[in-house]
């Protein structure tokens, strides 16, 4: 899979990525998602693969949506038996996030960016449009915090298998009332505290690369992001764990989903007995070949923005495969208009 599609899903990061950027700094959040949406849609209609979307676009920032169950890829196309055999396909599973931050791209703010996961058919956890508690920490942590633990246990946890003191440790929260409790404990304990008002994506995926003086993530974000970020952590070694809120006096932000017992309602209706169950990394992403595509919008603690220049555009986007094990920051230069060529006289 890797071989088959690791570029392309480079492309598709890339091109929501630019469209997007674009709209860096008009403070239009919806238009942002959209153009990244229609971006994405239609260079994923290009690769030469059978994808169902399986988190798609929620519904909470009522923007349009690569909805859940859409067939992308090329043999979703109309004119599809021009150009494949759909038997001869990877059939594969995607999550996506075309615009991960929409405030940041409309505020212009750092930390946004385009990304997806992709596995093969039933790979990947099909999260409800609901939010989830999250622990992300280093691979040197891996196993060793535990989302049911304090903050505090897990800052003593942290400090020890990092080497670390206390006082030198980086948290990262969201900012919400939901999170004040959170906040004020990591502090007592003599943690740091980042805060930040959108995009934990990016956040988790920080725990995974030394140098970056994220050291954890904790607190509550949305459920799809989570499989997302599950899928990166799970590449590289790092610590993920998720555990699905359903109750709206938690979250405080409201929630899709009438009352706390509608939602649990829900969940059963997917095949959720246990609401709350605590999940890995392994089990938001258990396929085989898991994929995890990025390219920054804005620029962030691991990519750098888009940058536009006459004719064209820089970006950076990050691959990571469990199969091979690697993480690739990819710098790619896109040329809009045909490059002039000199003439020597």
């Amino acid at each position: 899979m890797e071989n088959t599609l690791g570029l392309e899903i480079i492309e598709v990061v890339e091109q929501a990525a630019i469209a997007s950027a674009r709209w860096m700094g008009k403070g239009e959040k919806n238009t942002a998602d959209q153009v990244a949406v229609e971006a994405m849609r239609e260079r994923m209609n290009k690769n030469y693969m059978r994808g169902r979307i399986v988190i798609g676009e929620g519904e909470r920032d009522d923007a349009p949506m690569l909805y859940i169950g859409e067939e992308v890829g090329i043999c979703s196309r109309p004119d599809a038996k021009d150009f494949c055999n759909p038997d001869e396909l990877i059939e594969i599973d995607i999550a996506v996030d075309p615009c991960e931050g929409t405030n940041l791209v409309a505020y212009g703010q750092p930390g946004s960016m385009a990304g997806l996961a992709i596995s093969e058919k039933g790979g990947l956890f099909a999260a409800p449009d609901f939010y989830m508690k999250k622990l992300a920490a280093p691979p040197a942590a891996k196993g060793k915090v535990d989302i049911n633990k304090s903050a505090t246990e897990n800052l003593k946890i942290l400090s020890e298998c990092l080497d670390r003191a206390i006082d030198e440790l980086v948290v990262v929260v969201m900012k919400r009332e939901r999170h004040n409790d959170l906040i004020k404990e990591i502090r007592e304990a003599g943690a740091r505290v980042q805060l930040i008002s959108d995009g934990d994506v990016g956040a988790a995926l920080s725990c995974g690369f030394a140098g970056t003086n994220i050291h954890a993530l904790m607190g509550i974000g949305a459920a799809p992001e989570g499989v997302i970020s599950a899928a990166a952590m799970r590449a590289l070694g790092g610590h993920f764990q998720g555990q699905l809120i359903y109750d709206p006096e938690v979250v405080k932000t409201g929630l899709i989903g009438e009352s706390k017992q509608a939602n649990i309602e829900r969940l059963k209706s997917m095949g959720i007995e246990d609401p709350d169950k605590v999940y890995d990394a392994h089990e938001l992403a258990s396929g085989e070949t898991v994929l995890f595509a990025a390219c920054g919008i804005t620029s962030g603690n691991l990519m750098q923005g888009v940058r536009f220049f006459k004719g064209g555009a820089r970006t950076q986007s990050l691959v990571i495969s469990n199969q091979s094990k690697t993480a690739r920051f990819v710098d790619t230069i896109h040329m809009f208009e045909e490059p002039k060529v000199l003439q020597l006289h």
